[in-house]
């Protein structure tokens, strides 16, 4: 039985796949911060290079890929895909379950393929230095991976809570010269605010965002970097979806259910993406699913409305799920699922019905991340192994109804610098926590008050 479907690398897609251009209505407006109105090219300018913002707006249904991007992806690209056979024996299922295995790159994560893209556009433009956050540490490696390749410069702000729990991924950031900052921190005046208030915060995406873009407002040779939620990012990132698609076909199978780990989307949105526009163009029934932690549960309990994307006011307003700017997750251990919104795209999705979205608690979730370490033999990161929680309870439906059913899941990264977590869940140290509606209320109370 044939379990593992590889491309070549004249297969690496030459085009990201633009889903603006057939989502049955189109986004909201991206917002000013300050002037809350609809925000031109040049209000953008001082984070990101008129190349990036031209792609955020786009409404071209495919954008060619660099040919010195695609160079650089074939240092990992096209990624496998593979069918758990060893998973689904464990399961006693008669669901076929597939995993494309974006760990594979560099970096260990699929985030590499918007950093490399993000770095290439910005050193084109004649920038030399690119300022980020990062929560679990995966989207701060890309970068300063990315950076280095093109001979820049990278100053990441990472999750302070992160900081300490994954102490590694700051070394491999470090490894590839990029400068590495706790956050919130004593180096903005954004972090410093914070800090007043509460010296012991240990820090939220949002407030790591409000730092990075601070930098870049402040300094003519830096542009601000996301790792996730933008529509370029997620455009990006749909390399993963074409690769899926000419893989599923290579083992004669079609998806019934699509599935990934969702914090601001970045993952999800780009194995789903490809086979969101074949259900919208070519009438399609594939299901997707995103999934995200109990206790930062934006799509499943966040309010569909315009919020800022930091804590300090300072990133663009956008309309999406939110928990509210300055709302304060609790310290689980998937850093990178610990963010108040989720992508514009993703939400209007969500909004319409067209993808739906779950809520896992931790430990049932590190739980099944041992099983498919037990079965298959990859240790996921905590993120990913949320999409494997996800991926096992539709084949136990499966299994309980009968019914054959092909289930895909991103396996968007491996958890060799997360054992510290791994440690934690085998100590019996992890607790399963809900986040209490009222303190969402509360914090959604302070939503900008937008009129359009």
């Amino acid at each position: 039985m044939q379990t593992q479907f590889n491309l070549t690398q004249n297969d690496i897609p030459k085009q990201w796949y633009n889903i603006q251009a057939d989502l049955p209505q189109p986004l909201p407006p991206t917002l000013h911060p300050l002037t809350m109105q609809p925000a031109g090219p040049a209000d953008m300018e001082p984070l990101f290079p008129m190349e990036l913002i031209l792609q955020e707006v786009s409404q071209e249904r495919y954008i060619d890929i660099p040919s010195e991007v695609r160079d650089i992806y074939a240092l990992y690209r096209p990624t496998p895909l593979m069918r758990a056979v060893r998973l689904e024996k464990a399961l006693g299922t008669p669901a076929k379950i597939f995993y494309k295995y974006e760990g594979a790159s560099p970096c260990g994560s699929h985030k590499a393929n918007t950093a490399i893209a993000q770095a290439f556009f910005n050193k084109a433009a004649g920038i030399t230095k690119l300022s980020t956050e990062t929560g679990a540490g995966q989207w701060g490696s890309a970068l300063a991976m990315a950076t280095r390749f093109f001979d820049m410069e990278c100053k990441v702000y990472m999750v302070r809570v992160s900081y300490e729990q994954k102490p590694y991924r700051r070394s491999v950031m470090q490894l590839f010269g990029a400068s590495v900052t706790p956050s919130p921190s004593n180096e903005t005046e954004s972090g410093r605010g914070i800090l007043a208030s509460d010296p012991d915060c240990p820090g939220t995406l949002g407030m790591a965002i409000s730092e990075a873009c601070e930098v870049a407002i402040k300094n003519v040779d830096t542009k601000y970097s996301l790792g996730s939620v933008l529509n370029h990012v997620l455009m990006h990132q749909t390399v993963i979806g074409e690769e899926t698609l000419m893989q599923l076909d290579m083992a004669g199978v079609e998806a019934d259910v699509v599935i990934g780990c969702v914090g601001g989307g970045s993952n999800f949105g780009g194995i789903a993406l490809p086979f969101l526009r074949n259900n919208l163009r070519d009438g399609a029934k594939t299901r997707l699913v995103g999934v995200e932690p109990m206790a930062c549960p934006t799509m499943t309990k966040g309010l569909y409305a315009f919020d800022y994307g930091d804590t300090a006011k300072m990133a663009p307003i956008v309309k999406m799920h939110t928990l509210g700017h300055d709302f304060v997750p609790p310290r689980i251990h998937a850093g990178g699922l610990r963010y108040h919104g989720v992508a514009p795209i993703l939400a209007l999705g969500h909004h319409l019905g067209l993808i739906d979205a779950i809520a896992v608690h931790q430990v049932p979730t590190f739980e099944a991340a041992a099983l498919f370490a037990h079965s298959e033999g990859i240790i996921p990161a905590p993120e990913s192994a949320h999409a494997i929680r996800a991926a096992i309870d539709e084949a136990l439906d499966a299994k309980a109804k009968e019914e054959e059913r092909v289930i895909v899941f991103n396996l968007s990264g491996h958890g060799f610098l997360d054992l510290g977590s791994y440690d934690a869940y085998l100590g019996g140290r992890l607790e399963d926590y809900a986040y209490p509606e009222e303190l969402i209320r509360t914090s959604l109370q302070k939503l900008p008050q937008v009129t359009l």
